[in-house]
Order: C-alpha cells, then structure tokens, then sequence
C-alpha cells in the first residue's frame, strides 16, 4: 500500500542549496536514528499502547458516532462543537473540506467550532441560532477541561431557560473519558448522550476520532479518513529501512536542520483554502509535542498565496532560520479560464485563457524556487487531488514524523508537563488566592 502523495525533500540539502541545506552525512546519522523508532511504533501499533496507530483500520467506534449525527442532521440547523485544542483543531481542518466558510452541503446543519470563551463570540452565537434547531456536541478527553466545562455551562444555561431541562438530552451529547470527571457528571446529571474518549488517546492524535462526528454531519466518509491514513501507516511501518518511510524521512530532515543550521521555526504553507485549518492542526501537535526541555522547533501555520504578501519577504531576506513545507493539492486544472476580453491589457497577456487554478499551481511553484534560490531549505508534498483519503494520509504523515521527532530529539510527544503550571494558575487565581 502507497502513501498518495509525493514527499520531495531534494531541497533540504546542501548539494542542491548550498549551506543552508543539511549534510548527507548528518542526515544519514539521524535517518538510521529513526530505525528504533519505527520499531517502537510498530510495537505500539501491535499492543494498543499507542491508539492513534490502530484507529485507521478500526470502524466499530463509529456506531454511535453515525447514530448521534443522523439525529442531529434531522433535527437541527445548527450543530456547536464546543471544546479546544486538539478537540477541536482536527474536527476544524476536517469540516473544511466540505464547507469552505459559505454554508454546509445540502442536507447537513451548520457547524460551529467554539474553541475559546470569548464571551462576545458566544453572545454572537446565540443571537443568530434558534435554540430550538440547535444540538450541541462537547468534548473534552480529561472531562476536566475548564474552558470546555464553562462553555457547556453557558450552553446549558441558556437552553434550558429556552427549551426546558428536560430537552437537554435531546440537544447535548458529550465525549470524555469513562470515567468520574466534571464532564460525565454533567452527561449523568441531565442525562446527556456519552460517546467514550479513549484514554490512551491524547488530544492532539485524536482527530481520526474527535473529528468523526462533525465528518459525519457534513456528509464526509469517515471510512476514506482512515484508509487514507492507514495508507500512510502501512507504508511507514512496512518500510524495509526509515529511507523508505516518509514521516521518518521528514523527522530527519526537520531534527537535522535545527541541529546542524539552526534551524528553529517549520513554516508549512499549503497552497489551498480548505487547508488552512490543517496548517492550525499541525501547529499545535508540532509545538505541543516536542516543545520539552529546551527542544523542538517553533511550527508557523501560512497560506498561499496569501502569506506571499504577507511573509514572502520576510522568508526570503530575513534570518535564514526557516524550513518551508509547501503543499499542492493538485488544482492546476480547477477553475474557468480568464476570458481575454475582460483582461484585454498588454500587462495581463500571462493570465489569458489561464483558469485560476493554473495561476495557484505556478505561484506555488514560484515561491518553491525562489526560497531554493535563496538558499532556504524547501520540502514540497504533492496530491493529485484533496479528499478525504488524502486528508486522512496527511493527518497520519504529521502524527507519524511529530512522533519520530520526539524520540530523535529525547522527549516524550504525549504528554505537555509546562502547560500545567498555566492551569493552576488560573484556578488559584479564579478562587480569589494571591500568588507570590
């Protein structure tokens, strides 16, 4: 089984940009570094340890996912996922394959992602919802999550003034742990649907099942999501050597640069809309996962074209300290042609008869061979077309090369030991104690 897309890493190194790029040698130290981590993953894959490895080829989980969003597709115009963070980000660059921000496919709800507790948005919110079409759907792997438990306090609050609390149950379902938390006493409470977060499955690893229901409402295939993943792990994990693996390759790459040019920032700029949210999903699972002891690179989410204006100069005359990862999702042939009666100018010759998607794929091709001009290293991964089995492989290509990463640099990707301090903070400070 092959990974579908194409992993070019030529111009990471020093024979095609010069010193900015890594040495073959520093690469091939840290490539065979990768062999143990394979092997750990293939053991982890083969014990459960680490679910994430066995969610692609699983699909009795989703049951209760199909059931809960059938109801909701029939019932509600509107359906609010509320959570954050990893319980969010991935459900987010899943539903932008399928609404590109101007309204859901024909027959599904709308669906909102509130991932703060901006009370301004949350009044915006149920000033343009009607209650009585809206569901609701909270999830929180620890139950504990403080800004999902006040949102869903909120939530609550208002349906009940509006509906009644005995239609809670039919318009809030939850997804945490089984487990005594704040979150499952509130689903036991009201008698609130409970879908179970597994948990060994970390926040940040879990979008191939925190993302199945919002999938799920805007009519995506979840069973593609996964078999574009799993894709990518067979490849990965069947490999004779970690040359052969894509994500092994890819940690390679990204640990050598930042030990031999330092290189302290990974940019990836997919050249497509409807990635934007996976460029935010990655940011969180790079910096969250490896950001440990004085390790790890910090993860810049752009988007091209846009960030062209906006970054471009920075990228290509700033501090030589970047690795760009490029993505094309294959639109060369999307869009109308320009009719040249509209662009009837000596100036736009270049853009007549071209569709829009011929001008994307040459911009992206551009900036790939500008910043390769300028010395910058330059990963480029390419699919024929954005779906979702090669979403599904994308997700799976990150975990993966996220997860090798972590054992080259020494750290462990699961867990966020610093963000802790920050929370009982925040308690200590919601309780009205002083801190020194």
């Amino acid at each position: 089984m092959s990974a579908p897309y194409l992993h070019d890493v030529t111009a990471c190194f020093a024979e095609r940009i010069g010193e900015g790029g890594l040495t073959k040698d520093a690469y091939a130290r840290l490539l065979h570094g990768c062999g143990p981590a394979l092997e750990q993953l293939r053991r982890a894959r083969a014990d459960g340890a680490l679910p994430f490895l066995t969610l692609p080829s699983r699909r009795d989980d989703l049951g209760p996912l199909a059931t809960l969003a059938a109801r909701y597709r029939g019932a509600f115009d509107d359906v609010v996922v509320l959570g954050t963070g990893g319980s969010s980000l991935g459900g987010q660059a899943i539903a932008a394959l399928a609404d590109r921000g101007f309204g859901p496919p024909v027959g599904s709800p709308r669906v909102h992602f509130l991932d703060n507790v901006d009370p301004d948005t949350f009044q915006a919110l149920f000033a343009a919802v009607d209650p009585a079409r809206t569901g609701v759907f909270a999830i929180s792997k620890s139950g504990g999550t403080a800004e999902t438990l006040c949102q869903l306090a909120v939530v609550i609050d208002r349906l009940r003034a509006a509906l009644g609390e005995d239609a809670l149950k039919r318009h809030v379902a939850v997804m945490t742990e089984p487990k005594d938390s704040p979150l499952s006493r509130i689903a036991e409470r009201f008698s609130l649907p409970h879908i179970d977060h597994d948990p060994g499955l970390g926040g940040r690893f879990s979008v191939l099942s925190t993302g199945m229901l919002p999938a799920l409402l805007l009519g995506l295939d979840t069973a593609a999501l996964r078999t574009g993943a799993a894709a990518v792990l067979e490849q990965a994990l069947e490999a004779k050597d970690a040359a052969g693996a894509a994500p092994a390759v890819g940690a390679a790459i990204q640990v050598g640069l930042a030990n031999e040019r330092m290189v302290s920032q990974s940019v990836l700029m997919p050249y497509c809309d409807r990635l934007f949210w996976f460029a935010r999903w990655y940011r969180q699972l790079w910096a969250e996962s490896l950001g440990k002891e004085g390790n790890g690179t910090t993860p810049v989410d752009a988007l091209g074209t846009v960030d062209q204006h906006s970054q471009l100069q920075l990228y290509l005359d700033g501090p030589a300290d970047k690795l760009f990862t490029l993505v094309d999702a294959g639109m060369a042939e999307a869009g109308r042609p320009v009719d040249p009666d509209i662009l009837d100018h000596p100036e736009t010759g270049y853009l007549q008869g071209r569709t829009m998607g011929e001008l994307f794929t040459a911009e992206s091709r551009a900036t790939a061979e500008t910043l390769i001009g300028y010395g910058r290293p330059v990963r480029q991964i390419r699919v024929e077309r954005l779906d979702e089995g090669t979403l599904g492989a994308l997700f799976m290509h990150f975990m993966l090369e996220t997860a090798i990463a972590a054992h080259l640099m020494g750290v462990n990707a699961y867990d966020q030991p610093a963000v802790e301090d920050g929370k009982r903070l925040t308690r200590r400070y919601l309780q009205g104690e002083g801190v020194s």
